[in-house]
């Protein structure tokens, strides 16, 4: 067991690099992995489970013990990516699968990444894990209604089955790794030290299934989405530090709204472009699970080396 959790750190630390490795290989031979994508939701349900396992109800008592925190990150989460995704489609005159594509992202809760990377940042883990847990719980109504709102003038867009998926994709896995964990507490603290390694599995399949049946389309378009991608990402990261930084928040509250803003579930929103949109819908999500786990730990190291200068804040 020893043996597989420290094959699951390492493959955990070099997501990026397999991401990119796998996603080559299923470019240059396509056929070989077009079959995943049909399995993109099953996939997923693995992650969120996978999360639900490391999630425990302590995890949602902050939003009560510092809910003003709490509800900013929510709040920051739910309308600085959305909005940013609909002004660079606007803005880089998208393609209208690509512009949904980035709307979709933009609109999805935090990614569990987010809670490593601020550990790594020296910030505030429990706000970061407390506003990843409401983003995903509220996300069944949020993400549909907020996909509904912007994406609505490029493509038709049903509310009541996207919210359907969200909750089939996100909170039963969630619930059901909540419930085997109450129930099986010592076997399931030796499960979540090899999680890295099935999470990372399944976002490589999620990953080379939508590169596979998209590899022509991507030949001509994929620069043009990769650039919309990170500049959704970095802009995510700066101005989600800038505004808590403009609250007055403490320095580790400002590295984790960062982060928790600009990392994003990207398994979910492939998983929701596949299903109620296009295969090509999916392709920013895609490109995004690569990009941000470079992001990730570019900015987590940046802000590991800062220094509060004053105490201050909320």
């Amino acid at each position: 067991m020893k043996t597989l959790e420290r094959i699951s750190n390492f493959i955990g630390n070099s997501f990026a690099i397999w991401v990119l490795l796998f996603a080559g290989i299923s470019y240059a031979y396509p056929t070989h992995f077009t079959w995943l994508n049909e399995h993109t939701v099953l996939l997923l349900g693995f992650v969120m489970f996978g999360m639900g396992l490391t999630l425990s109800m302590k995890d949602f008592k902050e939003v009560f013990r510092r809910p003003k925190e709490v509800m900013f990150g929510v709040l920051a989460q739910f309308i600085i990516m959305p909005l940013l995704a609909f002004a660079l489609a606007k803005g880089l005159n998208l393609p209208p699968e690509i512009a949904v594509g980035v709307i979709i992202v933009g609109c999805c809760p935090g990614g569990t990444a987010s809670n490593v990377m601020t550990f790594l940042a020296k910030g505030d883990v429990v706000l970061s894990v407390a506003v990843t847990s409401v983003t995903t719980v509220l996300a069944p109504v949020v993400t549909p209604g907020l996909i509904s709102i912007l994406a609505s003038q490029w493509v038709k867009v049903d509310y009541g089955s996207i919210f359907l998926s969200v909750l089939q994709i996100v909170i039963i896995p969630i619930m059901l790794g909540l419930i085997v964990r109450t129930l099986f507490k010592k076997q399931t603290e030796v499960c979540i030290k090899v999680l890295p390694l099935v999470s990372v599995i399944a976002i490589i399949a999620i990953v080379c299934g939508v590169v596979a049946v998209t590899q022509p389309k991507l030949a001509t378009t994929g620069l043009f989405i990769f650039i919309a991608v990170v500049l959704h990402n970095i802009l995510g990261l700066t101005i989600g530090y800038l505004i808590a930084k403009l609250l007055g928040m403490e320095l580790p509250k400002q590295k984790a709204i960062s982060i928790e803003v600009g990392m994003q579930n990207s398994g979910l929103g492939v998983a929701l472009a596949t299903a109620h949109f296009s295969p090509l819908a999916a392709v920013p999500s895609a490109i995004f699970s690569f990009w941000h786990n470079i992001s990730g730990p570019i900015i987590a190291t940046i802000f590991s080396r800062m220094k509060e200068t004053k105490d201050s804040g909320i």
